[in-house]
């Protein structure tokens, strides 16, 4: 296939390489730079949200993403327990925790650890709990003759210290009520 393959690279196998192609008609060569890179774990550039929010008895992913080469190993505490895979609690292989069935007592610091062979690094965040969103009034099915108009209603409780936003769908499709406000009028009661 005219591959070239280097296993368990070194910083000596950085610099250029050339292929030559030839036949009897000629021989051509093409040229490309092999660039080692090698770093320890840094958050600088992406550090851990500080804040994140959790819906109660919903799932959150918290990101782990330094910027580290080799790609580092990781690990995760909750304050100062060390965390581990379990029934509700996973760490992925890209660093993300997940957490799944939130309650109250999963409140807290989380602080991820990356180390690879040329260091090591955290980064720590804040997760809160908050009331789950629920449809309290679902939309209901409707009969309308032709030309007359229809009314839906959707009513939702939700956290008082998050905003909430109704979106409707049309056969998968948002509407949008400024390009269609003369089909679609949008009410919302506070």
């Amino acid at each position: 296939k005219g591959e070239l393959r280097i296993q368990s690279l070194s910083f000596d196998d950085a610099g250029m390489y050339q292929c030559i192609a030839e036949n009897t008609h000629g021989i051509i060569y093409s040229n490309a730079e092999l660039k080692i890179v090698a770093s320890p774990p840094t958050f600088e550039l992406n550090p851990m949200k500080k804040k994140i929010l959790a819906a109660k008895g919903g799932r959150v992913i918290i990101e782990c993403k330094p910027k580290a080469a080799p790609k580092p190993k990781f690990s995760w505490s909750k304050g100062t327990e060390l965390l581990a895979n379990g029934s509700r609690i996973r760490i992925w292989d890209d660093g993300s925790l997940e957490i799944i069935n939130i309650t109250k007592l999963d409140e807290g610091r989380y602080t991820c650890f990356a180390e690879n062979n040329r260091g090591k690094a955290n980064s720590t965040g804040v997760l809160e709990m908050t009331e789950a969103t629920r449809i309290t009034l679902a939309p209901l099915n409707v009969d309308v003759t032709v030309g007359e108009n229809a009314t839906m209603q959707c009513i939702a409780s939700h956290d008082p210290t998050l905003d909430l936003t109704f979106i409707w769908s049309l056969n998968g499709f948002v509407i949008d009520f400024e390009k269609e406000h003369e089909h679609y009028e949008r009410n919302v009661m506070v």
